[in-house]
This record gives C-alpha cells, structure tokens and sequence, in this order.
C-alpha cells in the first residue's frame, strides 16, 4: 500500500483508544501510517518510534484536516464523547470527498439490527451522542467516500472504568442498571479496531457498508459473577438511582459524556429491549471475539488495585 493510512484519535484516549490501536495493528503489518494527533507529547513520541508520521491537528479545524489528508486513500475516523462530533464529522466527510478517499472506517454506535424496524431510526436514538452518530453515518454516505460504519455498543474497558474503584475499595459494583436481570450489550475495544484494520489493511472494498459489533449480551448479574471469578472473590452489585450515580461521577466525566451515559443506562433498563451477540468481528477478522471474562481476566490486577 503506498499512500499512508489517516488515522485518527491515534494518541489514544482514556478508555478504548481505538485510533491507537488501529494504527499499532496497521504498522505491525508494515502499512505506512498517518498518525493525526491533538498534540505532541510522550504518547505520540511512542507511535514516531514504531514508524508513524505524526501531523499535529485538530478534527474541527478544516484546514488541518485537508492537509491530513493530503496522498491519503484510507482512513479512520473516531472522535472522543465530547460535544462536536457531528461539525467534526462534517469537516472530515467534506474533506476526504475532495481528497477522493476510497474508504473511511467510521467508528459509531450500535444502533440495532439491519431487520429491526428502528435500525437508524433517529427518532428511537437512546441518547443525543448516538443520534448524532446515526447523523454522522448519513453524513459520510452522502459524501460517497466508500464509508463502513462499525456500530459497536459500550466496551469492556467502559465497565472497567464504571467499577474499578469501588471494586477494589468495597468488593461492590455501584450502578444504575436496574434489576441484576438488566442485559447490557458489550465489545472490546480490541476486537472493534481489529475489524477496523482488518478493513483497512485489505485492498478489496469490503462487502457491508455497516458492521454491528457485539460480542456478548450478558445480565448484570452474569457480568458481576465473570468479574468476582476473574479477580478471585465474590462481588456485590447494588443498584443505585441515575442521580447517584451522576454525583458520583461528575468530577470524572464531561457533561456531555454524562448526559448520553445516563440516558444509555435509562435505554438498557427498558423492559422491551432486546440484544443479541452478532457475527460480524467472527465475519471479518476470522477469529472469535474477546468475551468478557476472557478481558477481566487480563486486567484483574487494575481492577482489584483500583484506578490510578
């Protein structure tokens, strides 16, 4: 592949850091990368040592997105759950349809089954972040960049960063999700950028123009019980109301962030919602997903220890 590969949000974030991942999977392949950063500092210095090109920029500038995207045929596009993704979303569509991009990887939301008869519909969005993303998707097809939207719902490392306190303080779980029968759709981060740079790293135009990425559908009970037996000892989940759980994360979150969490959480302890586990990481990657217990397992020592 001789033109490089944009990808952005590659300093990676504070939870899923898909971008990071994305641009690691691709240069461990020896695909050139284009790595767009907010800022240059010690986590941009680590993707310049495995090989990247680093541009400085910010996704709501236009100028310095078209300049990103000079020599560019490929991309990734994630944004972080701040307030501008549907004006980042724009600028980035407009300008890899000038650029003549063959193919943007959009990181968006799960917005249920392609048979299901509010699959992108905007008025049964849960919260306003994903209505934005099933804006942002309209966005990129109608700027006929050969976008594939990867509709993924929250990520193991969401639910890590949720309990890892009170986890390691109390041996209890703290959150508003209702009854311990309350299902909650989830995927890794890891298994989401491998279906993004196995897209991106295969010259074919891929197949679906949208991927639904969940890898398990588990109660809160069941996702409790894989956690106590990944860390070793039992753990407790105590329902509490959204208002708790908002006092309690308001020094650690954006409002915006805050705002589509409690609504999300509002969505999943509906009576009439209904998730499934789809084949789609299995359908392009050819591997089976990460599952839950397989990820606390990995990080039991972090969420016994607690946050830094």
């Amino acid at each position: 592949m001789s033109h490089p590969v944009l990808v952005t949000g590659s300093a990676g974030g504070t939870q899923g850091s898909t971008g990071r991942r994305v641009a690691s999977l691709l240069m461990e392949q020896g695909i050139p990368v284009r790595a767009l950063v907010h800022k240059l500092d010690s986590r941009s210095d680590e993707l310049r040592k495995q090989g990247a090109e680093l541009v400085e920029g910010d996704l709501l500038n236009p100028a310095s997105v078209r300049a990103a995207l000079r020599n560019v045929k490929r991309a990734y596009f994630t944004y972080p759950v701040v307030d501008g993704l549907l004006e980042a979303a724009a600028i980035f569509a407009a300008s890899a349809r000038h650029a003549g991009l063959e193919l943007v990887i959009n990181n968006s939301q799960f917005q249920g089954k392609p048979d299901d008869p509010s699959f992108r519909d905007l008025e049964h969005a849960p919260s306003s972040r994903n209505l934005q993303h099933r804006l942002a998707d309209r966005i990129f097809d109608w700027a006929q960049v050969g976008a594939v939207h990867l509709q993924a719902p929250p990520y193991y490392e969401n639910v890590r960063a949720l309990v890892s306190r009170s986890v390691a303080e109390k041996s209890t779980a703290f959150l508003p999700w209702g009854e311990d029968k309350t299902v909650i759709p989830l995927v890794g981060a890891e298994d989401v950028s491998r279906v993004a740079a196995t897209l991106l790293a295969n010259p074919c135009a891929p197949p679906e123009s949208a991927y639904a990425l969940v890898s398990e559908t588990p109660t809160v009970r069941e996702m409790i019980e894989a956690l106590g037996r990944a860390i070793g000892r039992p753990i407790r989940y105590v329902a509490i109301t959204d208002e708790q759980w908002a006092d309690a994360v308001d020094k650690r979150i954006n409002p915006h962030a805050l705002d589509h969490l409690t609504h999300l959480w509002q969505y999943f302890r509906s009576a009439d919602q209904h998730f499934e586990a789809t084949d789609g990481i299995r359908v392009v990657t050819g591997r089976d997903p990460l599952t839950l217990e397989e990820f606390f397992r990995a990080n039991a020592e972090a969420i016994g220890a607690g946050p830094d």
